[in-house]
């Protein structure tokens, strides 16, 4: 752990002098940070990204509230990476989370399409202990941290959590659709799923009718018994993934809102939404509660497009690169820094949020640590212009993409398509033949990314002879 120590040493605490003028107000009193972090939720599976099918008023409050960011993308369009790329700010194929897990590579009896670079159980393949994550940089700046929720960054030991910078962790280590019900089951093997208390098994295949609810109990028990001191919060929600569920209560309830407005849709993957956005309006009526409300950043995003769910008016979905697959809703609030009822185009990544919140919690990154995120704070706040000149698409290993402005050129088996998504936003027109010179750009910038990233690759973590979770007897 020496590289992992001589890291956290380096976040030298700065003063916050540096910030921008309407963060002022932080330098005396330093913001607490929560993320909310759903599952496979698609751009319209919010009302306030135009979704017809789903009733989120909470989330609607928050955004009227805060900023909606409509070009926010996340590094992968599946779990594992893009997880990874949020908590260290770095593409996964910098970390070498991009790509089928040890597990998988071993099972030969794999077909390929059943085949993804998601970490599975018993897996000898992790986030490596020597990375650095959103939650060891908030410990270095003194706040304390907890997850509650779903990981899916390595299931043995050395990946959990709590080695990975959470003084407290209640959740899951993967998806909950890992364990022996599931519709691959023949191939995988899985083993019961196991619910955590920190490292140690306390259930074998929770029910998922209370995952939200149990979860949300313990981020407002996290926040209630924090609220005197600064804090990193971090609530991953397992759904709306698959297998769709509920609680009572909330089908209850969400039958009795269709009712009474008539807007929504009946159905198990509305109400998985009702109950998640049930869940952000309890963890802000707690803020509010509690006094510190308007020192608190709260990010909602999702994890990668639908599988479920819409991503209209884009195209594609979970498991690809279009824009459907990677382009995610999201809100952030925090009253009297970020402008209220506004909305940015600008280009924003999950990656962004590492060096975003180290800023603002006075903290400072090893000069020598590469990473891809950017400061988002002038944008949030200013309205200047993304930090970013190129964000790149990869699926599975391999650059599928890149953007540049509102151009995208995509390229799949050596065929190249060229969008403009500024009046294109579903990819519906190719226009590679017009404008030869743009395409000629972008591919340039995709073939120097890969230079770079090959010259720059940090391995995954990864264990010998990994055990499965279960509960010790």
């Amino acid at each position: 752990m020496k590289q992992k120590t001589s890291i956290l040493f380096a976040l030298l605490f700065t003063a916050l002098s540096g910030l921008h003028a309407p963060l002022l107000h932080a330098a005396t009193n330093r913001p607490n940070f929560v993320i909310i972090f759903t599952d496979d939720q698609g751009y319209a599976d919010l009302s306030c990204f135009g979704g017809k099918q789903v009733f989120t008023p909470n989330i609607d409050q928050m955004a009227k509230e805060g900023v909606r960011l409509t070009s926010f993308y996340v590094a992968a369009p599946l779990c594992t990476p893009s997880r990874a790329a949020l908590m260290t700010g770095c593409y996964p194929a910098r970390i070498d989370m991009d790509v089928p897990s040890s597990l998988e590579i071993k099972m030969k009896n794999i077909p390929e399409g059943r085949r993804f670079p998601v970490c599975l159980a018993g897996d000898g393949k992790g986030l490596n202990p020597e990375e650095l994550t959103i939650a060891e940089v908030a410990q270095s700046a003194g706040y304390k941290t907890g997850m509650f929720g779903k990981w899916h960054l390595g299931d043995q030991p050395e990946f959990l959590p709590t080695r990975q910078g959470f003084e407290e962790f209640f959740g899951l280590p993967y998806s909950h659709d890992i364990h022996p019900m599931h519709k691959n089951q023949k191939f995988f093997n899985f083993p019961p799923l196991p619910l955590l208390e920190g490292e140690k098994v306390i259930e074998l295949e929770p029910n998922a009718d209370y995952l939200t609810r149990r979860i949300t109990d313990r981020a407002i028990d996290f926040i209630e018994r924090n609220k005197d001191e600064n804090f990193f919060l971090y609530v991953a929600h397992p759904l709306p993934h698959g297998p769709l569920a509920a609680s009572p209560e909330i089908k209850q309830k969400y039958a009795q809102q269709l009712k009474a407005n008539g807007k929504g849709k009946p159905g198990i993957f509305p109400t998985a939404i009702y109950e998640i956005d049930w869940s952000v309006g309890e963890i802000l009526k707690t803020l509010k509660e509690q006094g510190i409300d308007e020192n608190t950043m709260v990010l909602f995003a999702s994890d990668n497009g639908p599988a479920k769910g819409s991503a209209k008016p884009l195209s594609g979905r979970k498991g690809t690169t279009l824009e459907g697959g990677q382009r995610v809703p999201a809100v952030i609030r925090w009253p009297q820094v970020i402008p209220a009822g506004t909305e940015t185009d600008k280009m924003l990544t999950a990656m962004d949020v590492l060096p975003t919140f180290t800023k603002l919690c006075g903290a400072k990154l090893p000069d020598d640590l590469l990473i891809d995120g950017k400061d988002i704070m002038p944008t949030l706040v200013d309205g200047a212009d993304s930090p970013h000149e190129h964000f790149f698409y990869a699926h599975w290993g391999v650059l599928e993409g890149v953007r540049w402005k509102s151009w995208k050129l995509r390229v799949i088996d050596g065929k190249e398509t060229l969008y403009n998504l500024a009046d294109d936003i579903g990819e519906k027109e190719n226009v590679l033949a017009s404008h030869p010179e743009i395409a000629a750009q972008l591919r340039v910038a995709m073939q120097r990314f890969e230079e770079e990233l090959a010259a720059n690759v940090r391995p995954a973590g990864h264990v010998e002879n990994p055990v499965h979770l279960t509960i010790e007897r």
